[in-house]
Protein backbone atom coordinates (compact mmCIF):
# COMPACT_ATOMS: atom_id res chain seq x y z
CA UNK A 1 0.00 0.00 0.00
CA UNK A 2 1.19 3.54 -0.63
CA UNK A 3 -0.14 5.08 2.57
CA UNK A 4 1.90 8.04 3.62
CA UNK A 5 2.78 8.38 7.29
CA UNK A 6 0.38 10.52 9.27
CA UNK A 7 1.34 14.10 10.03
CA UNK A 8 -0.99 14.14 13.01
CA UNK A 9 0.40 12.83 16.27
CA UNK A 10 -1.79 10.96 18.70
CA UNK A 11 -3.02 13.41 21.35
CA UNK A 12 -2.53 10.75 24.03
CA UNK A 13 -0.95 12.17 27.19
CA UNK A 14 -0.81 8.84 29.04
CA UNK A 15 -3.71 9.74 31.31
CA UNK A 16 -5.95 7.04 29.94
CA UNK A 17 -9.07 7.17 32.08
CA UNK A 18 -12.54 6.90 30.60
CA UNK A 19 -15.51 8.75 32.03
CA UNK A 20 -19.04 7.37 32.09
CA UNK A 21 -19.44 8.28 28.40
CA UNK A 22 -16.31 6.33 27.36
CA UNK A 23 -14.43 9.59 26.74
CA UNK A 24 -10.80 9.76 27.83
CA UNK A 25 -10.17 12.49 30.39
CA UNK A 26 -6.58 12.80 29.16
CA UNK A 27 -7.07 13.37 25.42
CA UNK A 28 -10.89 13.74 25.17
CA UNK A 29 -11.24 11.12 22.45
CA UNK A 30 -13.86 8.40 22.67
CA UNK A 31 -12.72 4.84 23.24
CA UNK A 32 -13.75 4.04 19.66
CA UNK A 33 -11.66 6.91 18.29
CA UNK A 34 -8.66 5.82 20.35
CA UNK A 35 -8.89 2.21 19.16
CA UNK A 36 -9.15 3.07 15.48
CA UNK A 37 -6.76 6.06 15.54
CA UNK A 38 -4.01 4.37 13.50
CA UNK A 39 -6.39 3.49 10.68
CA UNK A 40 -7.89 6.99 10.33
CA UNK A 41 -6.97 9.46 7.61
CA UNK A 42 -5.30 12.75 8.58
CA UNK A 43 -8.59 14.47 7.77
CA UNK A 44 -10.50 12.25 10.16
CA UNK A 45 -7.85 12.72 12.83
CA UNK A 46 -8.03 16.49 12.45
CA UNK A 47 -11.81 16.44 12.91
CA UNK A 48 -11.41 14.39 16.10
CA UNK A 49 -8.67 16.73 17.37
CA UNK A 50 -10.88 19.77 16.78
CA UNK A 51 -13.75 18.21 18.73
CA UNK A 52 -11.40 17.07 21.49
CA UNK A 53 -9.97 20.58 21.89
CA UNK A 54 -13.49 22.00 22.28
CA UNK A 55 -14.27 19.33 24.89
CA UNK A 56 -11.00 20.09 26.65
CA UNK A 57 -11.91 23.77 26.92
CA UNK A 58 -15.41 22.92 28.13
CA UNK A 59 -14.40 20.38 30.73
CA UNK A 60 -11.32 22.05 32.14
CA UNK A 61 -13.47 23.61 34.85
CA UNK A 62 -15.24 20.36 35.76
CA UNK A 63 -12.61 18.27 37.45
CA UNK A 64 -14.91 15.89 39.24
CA UNK A 65 -15.03 12.49 37.55
CA UNK A 66 -16.85 10.10 39.86
CA UNK A 67 -16.86 7.03 37.63
CA UNK A 68 -13.47 6.86 35.95
CA UNK A 69 -12.19 3.63 34.43
CA UNK A 70 -8.44 3.85 33.96
CA UNK A 71 -6.52 1.84 31.39
CA UNK A 72 -3.12 0.45 32.15
CA UNK A 73 -0.45 0.63 29.47
CA UNK A 74 -0.45 2.43 26.15
CA UNK A 75 -3.27 2.12 23.67
CA UNK A 76 -1.93 4.96 21.48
Amino acid sequence: SNEKPSNIESPCIRQCCLDQNDVCVGCFRTLDEILKWNSLSDNEKQVIMNIAMKENNKKRNQDDHPNLRCLIGDII
